[in-house]
């Protein structure tokens, strides 16, 4: 009889309930379905009986990292349908896709993420035509609402449009090639009796196509991972959350739990489930719902689908009718459902709770017998071997072997975004000398589906850290400072082997990056972890030396390289600071003599054109290695605290032993008259906070005296008014007396 082709929308209930009805009807000898081939050997498990959503998680590990991709199946999924229905009538069934990590999916993380033709020219004019928003109000204008009457021949011509004559890629051109090498030979070897295949409705008009053309009828071999790679398969828990549009999936029908109640109970069980699961959200979170508001959004729901032609209200249908029903104030952003993508954040209550209602939470769960990656046996080995297995509260001594082999193995999951594994309390940085951290352990959900994904990174918790690690250092778009955080993160999981390959990496990117505060807190956190810490075994590390030198240099290179004005830059300060850090600690890594840095520092000082805080940095990095210089002030009052901030944050201590500089500062102050003042303030603000309370009140105190006064220093600390809007009425009330006195009004005046 040949081959039926049934091309359908993944996750469609509408598609599901046809490949049924074909599949009971022609009890063929074959089931075709768009999935991954490598999982032919391993379909039982797909049967053994799982709670759905469900996913087929498939990776491919090799030298430059992981790919990844998820394959989801849900109740209602064509695919699911066509795997339980095959099987129920004794046909034979398989996959028939290239494995996810094939290269074919090399630029997707989702096999049937393969809907971008849906927003092209022929849905634009299809949703023109019937007055919808976007394609999923027109499928189900067109497909779910509907009766089945037709709906193979509707479906046909639907994806014969959407395709035409057009190749979707190359990647998929090749998917197509070996789908139809599999119709052929189960063609071949039905005889008489018909072959069901069952794909995503874009490759269907081409499967027709090249199977018609004809060609080899023996069965494809399954492709083998690359030389030097190593791929698998494994079946995942999914989740409504990660299946729907609304939060990111990009492929199939949006609002997982409408369509599960469309399935299961028909479109006017699910329209009036939608309408009390809103109400029950809303009443929960004590926002008022009332009997008529309801009554009136299924009277409205009703007359929707009657105007649109809609034999029983669909999804947008209700709601549209909700939100009149429970809307009453302006709506700040487009409804979600009349957009494509993600919901944005800030959207009505009543809104968000609509589309948590159309979302649901409902979660998969695995067989008990369902094969799982090693990864998981040796992280159940590893809790209950640290006495963690039971879970809640941790409290680690890192002084102790056994709390630092605790704290390794609880951030090996943490690197590794296992949810359940948080840290609440610890060390921050090579240099903070806390030995304490607080742990909550617990289970979640997501623990077993995260642990499985994270087996793609390797099969010990140890190599999977350490693959995670190095693919953050190779991500694109990350920092030179997310690189720093990268190393302490590999020092707290004790992941030792990538220590050297971790800071050969990090040196390079320093020794190119043009972003002057990322490179310094790549320096101080570098320098942290060499100098101080013994805990973690970082401390004299070579690898981290190199980035250490390397580092220092770059920022020297950049700081004078910086041109033109503008504000305090603190990371920029933070990066001399770090600078000034590595040559007094660390000279034997530092290959830059420390008289060609006071050099450097110096012409940034006196340079015209560098950032005022930046003059002061220079000056303030001169003198804390032992070069001071004379201190000029900025004549200009907006330029004042910016250098302020400067040579503080490099000279803090020295400032303070100089009585000079605080008696120029008072002085450079008291000239101001309100206004510049008032200029100046909020750039002074920011300067004196790099003095800690302490040494604010020697400050304040050293004022009093050289005015002679005997008050509380730190009373002049602890003012009752913000000072920005004490200095701002002190410059109104002098624009006022000058007013008076120009019109002759102020007493005393002639």
């Amino acid at each position: 009889m040949g081959a039926e082709f049934i091309g359908v929308r993944h996750h469609s209930p509408a598609c599901a309930r046809l490949v049924r009805a074909r599949i009971r009807e022609l009890r063929p000898a074959h089931v075709l379905v768009e999935g991954p081939v490598d999982m032919n050997d391993r379909l039982g498990e797909l049967l053994l009986g799982h709670t759905l959503p469900i996913a087929v998680f498939s990776y491919l590990r090799g030298e430059h990292g992981s790919q990844l991709s998820w394959s989801p199946l849900c109740d209602y999924s064509p695919e699911w349908v066509a795997l339980t229905e095959g099987t129920a009538v004794g046909a034979r069934v398989r996959f028939i896709d290239l494995p996810a990590w094939h290269s074919a999916f090399a630029d997707r993380d989702n096999r049937y993420a393969d809907g971008a033709l849906r927003y092209g020219e022929v849905v634009d004019r299809l949703c023109r035509e019937f007055t919808v928003d976007n394609a999923d109000t027109l499928w189900d204008h067109m497909v779910e609402v509907h009766g089945d009457d037709g709906l193979a021949e509707r479906l046909a011509a639907y994806f014969d449009l959407l395709r035409g004559d057009t190749s979707v890629s190359a990647a998929d051109d090749d998917r197509e090639r070996y789908m139809a090498a599999w119709v052929r030979a189960a063609v071949a070897d039905a005889g008489d009796r018909p072959v069901v295949v069952v794909t995503g409705g874009l490759h269907r008009p081409a499967l027709v196509k090249l199977v018609a053309a004809g060609g080899g009828t023996d069965w494809p071999a399954v492709p083998s991972p690359p030389p030097g790679s190593e791929g698998a398969s494994y079946l995942v828990p999914y989740s409504n959350q990660r299946l729907d549009a609304f939060t990111g999936y990009q492929s199939g029908m949006p609002s997982p739990e409408y369509y599960q109640r469309l399935w299961e109970d028909g479109p006017e069980a699910a329209a009036q489930g939608l309408v009390q699961s809103v109400a029950d959200r809303l009443r929960a979170r004590n926002q008022p719902v009332s009997t008529a508001d309801l009554i009136a959004a299924r009277t409205q729901a009703g007359g929707l689908a009657a105007l649109r032609g809609h034999a029983h209200p669909a999804r947008t249908d209700v709601l549209d009718a909700l939100v009149s029903a429970l809307v009453s104030d302006g709506l700040d952003q487009r409804l979600p459902w009349t957009t494509e993508g993600t919901m944005a954040p800030g959207g009505h209550p009543a809104v968000v709770q609509m589309v948590a209602a159309l979302t649901g939470d409902r979660t998969g769960r695995l067989h008990p017998d369902t094969p799982l990656p090693p990864l998981l046996a040796a992280v159940d080995a590893e809790l209950v071997d640290l006495g963690l297995d039971t879970g809640g509260a941790v409290r680690i001594d890192l002084t102790d072997p056994r709390g630092l082999a605790r704290s390794s193995f609880l951030h090996r999951l943490r690197v590794l975004g296992i949810p359940g594994a948080t840290r609440t309390a610890g060390p921050t940085g090579g240099a903070d000398p806390t030995a304490r951290e607080e742990w909550e352990l617990r289970r979640t959900d997501r623990w077993l589906p995260a642990l499985i994904e994270a087996a793609a990174h390797g099969a010990t918790l140890p190599d999977a850290a350490a693959a995670a690690l190095r693919r953050r250092v190779l991500g694109r778009g990350t920092g030179v400072g997310e690189l720093a955080g990268v190393l302490f993160d590999a020092a707290l999981c004790g992941v030792d082997a990538l220590a050297a390959d971790l800071g050969e990496r990090i040196a390079d990117a320093v020794a190119t990056a043009t972003d002057l505060g990322g490179v310094g807190a790549a320096l101080a956190t570098t320098l942290g972890l060499w100098r101080h810490d013994r805990l973690l075994g970082t401390a004299g590390s070579p690898a981290l030396a190199a980035v250490v030198d390397t580092a220092t240099t770059r920022v020297l290179w950049l700081a004078e390289g910086t041109h033109g004005a503008g504000p305090a830059d603190v990371p920029r300060l933070l990066a001399l600071a770090a600078v000034r850090d590595a040559v007094r600690h660390a000279p034997t890594v530092v290959t830059a003599a420390v008289e060609d840095v006071i050099g450097v520092a110096q012409r940034i000082a006196t340079r015209a054109d560098v950032p005022a805080d930046l003059a002061g940095a220079g000056l303030g990095l001169s003198w804390s290695l032992g070069a001071p210089g004379p201190v000029r002030l900025p004549p200009t009052p907006a330029r004042l605290g910016d250098f302020l901030a400067g040579l503080f944050a490099l000279a803090r201590e020295e400032v303070l032993a100089e009585d000079a500089v605080l008696g120029l500062l008072d002085e450079r102050v008291g000239d101001l008259d309100d206004e510049e003042f008032l200029i100046a303030l909020p750039a002074l603000r920011q300067a004196f906070a790099f003095f800690p309370p302490a040494e604010r009140e020697a400050i304040a105190h050293g004022l009093l005296a050289r005015r002679g006064l005997r008050r509380s220093a730190r009373s002049l600390l602890r003012t009752t008014t913000d000072p920005v809007l004490a200095a701002e009425a002190a410059a109104l009330e002098t624009r006022v007396d000058a007013l008076l006195a120009r019109e002759g009004l102020l007493r005393g005046t002639p």
